[in-house]
């Protein structure tokens, strides 16, 4: 590997140029946000229309996340927002593609690009949305049930709640707890940020 960029842009340069590391899109999503921001939030890859537009988080998860930062009171302008895989993993299915998760090895190839990308945006906070990002920030499997608040991602102050598209996959009769709990952690992840400042 080359030495490492010293700009989120000479990064995001040497991103867009890599081959891509998953079968399926070959356009590279890449974070969007402010730098030094009191919050970044990592999910697993994008997904056909984030694939389409070109940005992080802007299909139906997207929205509900959007959602959720707004009922407890996070301004999605100023956060980061990024993904453990930067090319959307799919299989072709007559005109849909149909969205395929990263493995193991595949989140791996890409580690290295989220650990230089954190480094460079230096968020006072990681959020960890689903399996994909915690294995992605802690290099080890991490299951959501057992791990999910607070936790130390090797040295970066972290929190792990679910993917926002798990929410989309619920049952009709889970959805409100589901809805409820998840923003339930963007309380108390806008909290530990509030006390991260305070301190």
């Amino acid at each position: 590997m080359a030495a490492a960029p010293k700009s989120l842009a000479a990064l995001n340069r040497l991103i867009l140029a890599a081959a891509p590391g998953v079968k399926g899109g070959a356009r590279a999503v890449l974070g969007e946000g402010p730098l030094h921001p009191d919050i970044a939030f990592v999910g697993e890859q994008p997904g056909d229309q984030e694939d389409l537009a070109g940005k992080p988080f802007v299909g139906p998860a997207g929205k509900m996340l959007n959602k959720a930062m707004a009922e407890a009171g996070i301004d999605r302008r100023k956060v980061y927002v990024t993904n453990a895989v930067k090319h959307f993993k799919f299989e072709q299915r007559g005109k849909r593609r149909i969205h395929s998760k990263p493995t193991a090895g595949e989140v791996k190839h890409y580690r290295w690009w989220l650990e230089k990308e954190l480094d460079l945006v230096k968020p006072k906070l990681v959020v960890a949305l689903g399996a994909t990002a915690a294995l992605a920030l802690a290099g080890k499997p991490l299951s959501i049930s057992g791990n999910r608040g607070p936790i130390n991602f090797n040295g970066r102050p972290g929190y792990i709640t679910i993917h926002p598209s798990f929410l989309l996959r619920m049952r009709d009769e889970d959805k409100a707890k589901g809805w409820k709990d998840f923003v339930a952690d963007m309380k108390r992840i806008h909290k530990l940020e509030r006390e991260k400042l305070a301190a």
